[in-house]
């Protein structure tokens, strides 16, 4: 049912390339945590947004592409709900994308402001993808986006090479480190097969950009 009295507006935003052959259906039980959280019986019926100027939940079938500009009332307990919707848009994604989560405490009024009091606001990313690597990707542009657009204001963005380098150098470390926990225990494939390796399902190493 409708969470009228919830202490917080929620916004989903973001737009996630979907794999060629994704249906309808397919994504309607991949966001059925969103559609059940908001009380409805179906996507279709949960897909308008709490605000009449943002579109809600689309599926652009011809684009694979589903796009969210979303608001609902909920709790803290909506987290669980995106908990689950991320692991079932990990199977539908194409390439690595980020979902922004913003609370906004509904309670929170401009005579509580003036008191010196602080609402209760939240933000969060998201990230999904078909493996590790298309996450990371997607988290290191990101990255070097938000570094670049800072370190811009005082340097040439010529100069910034080596800076986004060092920033490669951490994704690449980190990637490593996984593809090194994921094969710790592995049994071998066949005889004479060795532990290393970068066999896993996700060993495609995030790009690097320079």
């Amino acid at each position: 049912m409708p969470r009228y009295n919830a202490p917080f507006e929620i916004h989903v935003h973001g737009d996630i390339p979907l794999r060629a052959g994704v249906s309808y259906e397919q994504l309607q039980e991949a966001l059925k945590p969103l559609w059940k959280y908001a009380g409805a019986k179906t996507l279709a019926a949960a897909a308008h947004s709490s605000y009449e100027d943002e579109p809600g939940i689309e599926f652009d079938a011809k684009e694979k592409l589903l796009r969210m500009c979303w608001t609902v009332r909920g709790d803290e307990d909506f987290r669980e709900a995106l908990d689950e919707m991320c692991m079932s848009l990990n199977e539908l994604a194409q390439t690595g994308a980020a979902i922004e989560i913003s609370f906004y405490d509904a309670d929170f009024d401009e005579e509580e402001e003036t008191a010196g009091a602080e609402a209760r606001d939240d933000f969060l990313m998201l990230f999904v993808g078909p493996d590790p690597a298309a996450i990371m990707q997607v988290q290191r542009d990101l990255l070097v986006e938000d570094v670049v657009h800072t370190m811009e204001r005082h340097f040439e963005g010529a100069e910034l090479g080596g800076v986004v380098a060092e920033i490669d150098k951490l994704f690449s470390r980190r990637f490593d480190s996984l593809v090194n926990s994921l094969d710790v225990g592995r049994r071998p494939r066949g005889p004479g097969a060795g532990s290393g390796g970068a066999g896993h399902g996700g060993g495609r190493r995030p790009r690097h950009l320079h």
